[in-house]
């Protein structure tokens, strides 16, 4: 286990899924029903395989992920939320919200039982998952 670097819960969160990769990968299985390591690479950001491989095995590690395997061959693997992985829903739902209200040119990447109002210009986002889920409440 890592040393923490203090004791606040927002340090010692970030310090586990606080870096560029791993609340995306959150994202695409959450919102984006994503369970298979090419889907992940399909991803617009362009995670790398060895950051994606990583990542995962941390995921899993940190008891966020499960793995099975899809096929005979042992190496492809689906990988699962487990519940406590499930939990960063509100989490990562919070984080969309601020980012359509504060950051320019986002856009949600899933789609939303509404329009939300128009903030600035658009540009380029996340194919629109199929998913009944609303990204916002």
């Amino acid at each position: 286990m890592q040393e923490r670097r203090s004791s606040c819960p927002i340090a010692c969160t970030l310090d586990l899924i606080g870096d560029r990769w791993t609340l995306l990968i959150i994202r695409d299985m959450l919102f984006l029903k994503k369970q298979r390591f090419d889907e992940f690479l399909d991803s617009p950001e362009g995670i790398s395989t060895n950051i994606l491989t990583d990542r995962l095995k941390k995921l899993e590690h940190l008891g966020l992920v499960s793995k099975q395997p899809y096929s005979a061959h042992s190496r492809r693997m689906n990988y699962h939320l487990t519940e406590q992985g499930e939990s960063l829903r509100p989490v990562l739902k919070a984080i969309a919200k601020w980012g359509l209200s504060n950051v320019s040119e986002t856009q949600p990447a899933i789609a939303l039982p509404f329009s939300p109002p128009p903030l600035l210009p658009s540009s380029p986002s996340l194919p629109l998952a199929q998913t009944d889920e609303p990204l916002l409440d």
